[in-house]
C-alpha cells in the first residue's frame, strides 16, 4: 500500500487540476499521463486518488 500512496501523492501534486472525484475519469487520466502497465495498480492508484479528492471536496463544503 505505501507504493500505491506515494506514486498517488506524486501524481497529485504534479497533475492535481486533471483528477475529479470519479473512478472511471481518474483510470482514463492515468492512462493518458502515466504508464502503468498492471491494470490492479492501475485501480488501486485511481481509487486512491478519487479517494483523496473526494474528501477534500467534503472538507472544502464543510468550513464553508
Amino acid at each position: 500500500m505505501n507504493r500505491i500512496r506515494k506514486l498517488a501523492e506524486e501524481l497529485l501534486k504534479q497533475y492535481g487540476e486533471k483528477f475529479t472525484d470519479n473512478f472511471e475519469e481518474n483510470k482514463k487520466v492515468l492512462n493518458e499521463i502515466a504508464e502503468i502497465k498492471s491494470k490492479y495498480l492501475r485501480n488501486k492508484v485511481a481509487g486512491y486518488i478519487t479517494r483523496i479528492v473526494a474528501r477534500s471536496k467534503v472538507v472544502e463544503k464543510v468550513e464553508q
